[in-house]
């Protein structure tokens, strides 16, 4: 697995904005299998930053419907990832506060 099969795509919202402000922690959608070294390895190659901590959590699917027809939204996992203090911040981020 590459880094991009990796990391999917960044979670913008509210609350990861904040973390992004406060504490250098941003959040990402993840490939499921993708364990916490991987993901660490794989934002600092994309990036060019500096990890210190990787926390990961199983998110479930929701349930949805339409008219009578009822299912469940695909479950995924998301990355909680924190820089060193060191390190420089992720530009992308930059743009969206």
């Amino acid at each position: 697995m590459t880094a991009r099969d990796i990391i999917i795509m960044p979670v913008i919202t509210e609350k990861s904005m904040a973390g992004v402000a406060s504490e250098k922690k941003y959040t990402f959608k993840v490939d499921k299998r993708a364990t916490k070294i991987q993901i660490a390895k794989a934002v600092e190659e994309i990036f060019g930053v500096k990890v210190a901590k990787v926390n990961t959590v199983s998110v479930r699917g929701h349930m949805r419907r339409q008219g009578r027809n009822e299912g469940y939204t695909a479950s995924w996992k998301k990355a909680y990832v924190s820089l060193k203090p060191d390190s420089k911040t992720i530009e992308f981020f930059e743009g969206m506060m």
